[in-house]
């Protein structure tokens, strides 16, 4: 098969279904219906003379060699929509996109609400999804597309992103109301409670911690910030999280205090891929960020 013989329409279908994972979530994206999709992908699989993708259950798993291609392939159709958006500038006024931010759910509070009271003011006609990124994968989501931007703490520096410091936070801490002085003493030898999606492993704070060789006795796992700060409230835990998170948690049975043990404050960096680098849209979209964050009263 000749390149020019090649249907481009079919491969916004392979992005698809690469992304979903499943006919019936493709079809829904590309507002087609499930057979239009199966029609299309057989058409593409004549075509490049391969299966592409493998049934399995309800969903359709890429083949070895489709998942060797893919990347690439998602990467340069992520170039060519670059290319198309910069042939006008971006106005956000009348533009009509969706904005994909890859955020971890601890910072969703950090980084959304400002920056959805931004589109509303400035971009009316453009929507946002957040979506979780697991730190190992981030790199990859953003070379394909899947998210146009990430927040996230601070990581080593990879030659395809670019990043750039968006906010620095300090850690406080949040006991119940009424409860004893907050020493170093105190702090280290108090039950804490955590936060973390995972099951096991680091998390936010704890590399802060470490480093100052603070051992402490976690007696509580949770996977929000309001689901811990409501079992502190009623018990003699504490919870360690930056100013920014803690601050709309307060209410009569929280006490909110600075960390009596000296941490640095922990880093929020915005990433996004070197091929975006010029797209106007995500340009103005980082600006917005930029400015994002409000500054909250210190802690008493």
């Amino acid at each position: 098969m000749r390149p020019e013989q090649l249907d481009l329409n079919l491969l916004k279908v392979f992005e698809a279904l690469y992304r979903e994972g499943n006919v019936s979530a493709a079809a829904a994206v590309l507002h087609l219906t499930p057979s239009a999709v199966s029609h299309a992908l057989k058409r593409l699989r004549q075509q490049l003379g391969e299966p592409l993708f493998e049934r399995q259950g309800n969903g359709m798993r890429p083949t070895p060699s489709c998942q060797r291609m893919a990347p690439a392939l998602l990467t340069q159709l992520s170039q060519l929509r670059q290319l198309l958006r910069n042939w006008g500038q971006f106005d956000p006024a009348n533009a009509q996109l969706t904005f994909q931010m890859g955020v971890p759910d601890a910072l969703e509070p950090m980084v959304i609400p400002a920056l959805a009271l931004a589109l509303d003011q400035r971009a009316p006609h453009c929507a946002l999804i957040s979506r979780r990124v697991e730190r190992g994968q981030l790199s990859r989501e953003l070379a394909l597309g899947l998210v146009d931007l990430a927040v996230d703490v601070h990581q080593p520096p990879e030659p395809e992103l670019c990043q750039q410091p968006l906010l620095d936070d300090e850690l406080v801490v949040l006991s119940r109301a009424g409860g004893p002085a907050l020493t170093p003493h105190a702090y280290q030898n108090a039950p804490h409670a955590v936060v973390s999606r995972r099951a096991r492993g680091a998390v936010l704070e704890e590399s802060a911690l470490v480093a100052q060789g603070i051992d402490r006795r976690i007696t509580l796992r949770c996977q929000s910030y309001a689901s811990a700060a409501a079992v502190v409230a009623q018990s003699d835990r504490l919870l360690t999280l930056p100013r920014h998170l803690a601050q709309p948690l307060l209410h009569q049975g929280l006490r909110l205090h600075p960390c009596p043990v000296p941490l640095p404050a922990i880093q929020i960096h915005l990433y996004w891929h070197r091929s975006r680098e010029q797209d106007p849209a995500l340009h103005w979209l980082r600006q917005q960020l930029e400015s994002g964050p409000g500054t909250l009263p210190p802690a008493a």
